[in-house]
């Protein structure tokens, strides 16, 4: 009776060690696949353990106990591969992520670079504006000037002529100029007779 008793004592006690991670860690896979921050959905979960429901209380406790230690063993290495191809996983997910992002910082320094090259050219075309303009004023300015020039020299010209002319008249003039002798002689005379003058 009591070896009947330690075995179930311990078929129960081996049956909690074993099962209690692996129920958990499916219970916390079906809780956690339902919140807002699940696992994408090209996520594939593994089959579920075969062991649950397998364990076979043997007779003698010292074999149970060692196959208890061997099934330990082997659920540690599975976990420890799942383990190892979960980091895996990851790995990959961040590498991919990785490379999005600076597939979009290289997309967004691309951007950048043909908006400041757009500026630039036109700014460019606004200099290359700017500079005919400034020539065109420039040579109107030149224009204007070179044609008041002309037109004052032509009005210093006429100036010249003018004085030469009045010049040329104050030259005839002074031949039927009078003397300064005759000067009363002839203010006497025009007095006297007006029609000369």
């Amino acid at each position: 009776m009591a070896v009947a008793a330690s075995r179930n004592t311990l078929h129960r006690y081996s049956a909690e060690i074993f099962l209690k991670p692996t129920l958990t860690r499916t219970l916390s896979l079906r809780f956690n696949s339902t919140s807002t921050h699940s696992t994408p959905q090209d996520h594939t979960y593994t089959d579920p353990n075969s062991f649950i429901g397998s364990w076979k209380a043997p007779p003698d406790p010292k074999v149970a106990q060692a196959k208890l230690a061997g099934l330990r063993r082997d659920y540690a290495k599975k976990v420890k591969e799942l383990r190892l191809q979960y980091i895996h996983e990851v790995e990959l997910q961040r590498e991919d992520k990785r490379r999005k992002d600076e597939a979009k910082r290289e997309a967004a320094r691309r951007a950048q670079a043909e908006i400041k090259a757009s500026k630039a050219a036109a700014a460019q075309a606004r200099a290359a504006e700017r500079k005919v303009f400034e020539e065109e004023f420039r040579q109107t300015l030149l224009k204007e000037r070179t044609e008041k020039l002309e037109n004052w020299r032509m009005k210093e010209k006429l100036m010249d002529e003018k004085r030469k002319e009045k010049n040329e008249l104050l030259r005839r003039q002074s031949s039927i100029w009078v003397d300064e002798r005759d000067l009363e002689k002839k203010i006497l005379e025009a007095i006297v007779d007006t029609t000369h003058l």
